[in-house]
């Protein structure tokens, strides 16, 4: 993924497209292979290694193509394999009062006689429940964390209250599952979905974990607003500015780690100023800045660290609610 850019100068994108769709089909067709020797666990990672492959390839075409569509679906069909795999993976119901009702995807820790951490995963204002699922899959299989895995669109609402209110009913779904211990429930917001997480957490105190965007998102189309309406923002001293951006982190009762730059919702500069902020207040934020890659695509995130940096700190930090700081830097972390 970090050599994107120079292989992009040597090949043209459709090639490379058409060998990473190569590489998840024949992974697919490894784990079939086994499941037909009787070899689940074989089996099981073959596919998770199609799913890899698999999200490559999308984050290489471009979002309206064609091509995108046909890839999604040898996801789906990749997921449907791993849930009939006896793994406990398995699509859920939860109501949300006479308001509304959501289906996620739920999967529980691989030990049923240990309580266990459990993650809320919202994915991506732009993806489907299924396309974040795919992509957290190999990170997520016996990492001992259970996880519920949210379509954006059936969260998001033009009234805050109602998206907390639906998501406090994810939690208590969790809470009640008998291999997931309530008082270490994370939360993670992909994308714009970090908005959510942050104003999940400010909503609920049960949240053990959050990652999100610390409040950036809200403030900076605050600071926006006052700009164009009275042009004096650049004005603002910036202890005045220090002090608004910690204004909603100050309320979380839970760690944060926020993730800038790429495809994040966060902007870096913002997040490097409330990092710093943090660290004069004595406020439990970590910041993470993913490596990219740019291609005739786009900006091209490197997704395999990053999921794996994501779930080392909601792993480290669900483990024990008083943990001290995973990342021993003040400097961001690039991964």
């Amino acid at each position: 993924m970090d050599e994107l850019a120079r292989i992009y100068a040597a090949t043209n994108q459709q090639n490379w497209v058409r060998r990473w769709t190569n590489i998840g089909n024949a992974h697919c067709l490894i784990g079939d292979l086994e499941t037909e020797k009787g070899a689940s666990d074989k089996a099981v990672e073959g596919w998770l290694c199609a799913l890899t492959a698999f999200e490559v390839a999308r984050r290489l075409l471009d979002g309206d193509d064609a091509q995108r569509a046909r890839v999604s679906i040898k996801v789906e069909r990749a997921i449907e394999k791993i849930r009939c795999s006896e793994h406990g993976m398995e699509r859920v119901h939860v109501a949300c009062g006479d308001a509304a009702e959501i289906f996620p995807y739920y999967l529980p820790s691989g030990d049923p006689d240990l309580l266990a951490p459990a993650v809320i995963c919202i994915s991506s204002e732009e993806e489907s429940a299924e396309m974040l699922l795919g992509r957290l899959l190999p990170v997520l299989v016996r990492r001992g964390i259970s996880v519920l895995v949210i379509c954006h669109d059936e969260v998001s609402s033009q009234r805050r209250g109602q998206t907390n209110f639906m998501l406090s009913c994810c939690l208590d779904y969790l809470a009640a599952q008998p291999n997931v211990d309530s008082s270490r429930i994370g939360v993670y917001g992909d994308g714009l979905s970090a908005v959510l997480a942050t104003d999940f957490a400010l909503c609920d105190r049960r949240v053990s974990a959050a990652v999100c965007d610390g409040g950036l998102w809200h403030w900076a189309r605050t600071l926006a607003a006052v700009g164009w309406i009275s042009k004096t923002a650049d004005l603002v001293d910036e202890e005045t500015l220090s002090a608004r951006r910690l204004r909603s982190v100050r309320k979380l009762s839970c760690p944060a780690l926020v993730l800038a730059g790429g495809r994040s919702a966060v902007n870096e500069a913002e997040a490097v100023k409330l990092q710093v902020d943090c660290e004069m207040a004595h406020i439990d934020l970590e910041l993470a800045i993913p490596r990219t890659a740019l291609t005739p695509a786009g900006e091209v995130e490197n997704f395999v660290t990053s999921d794996e940096c994501i779930f080392r700190w909601l792993e480290y930090k669900l483990r024990n609610s008083t943990a001290p700081s995973l990342f021993a830097s003040e400097e961001p972390v690039r991964f």
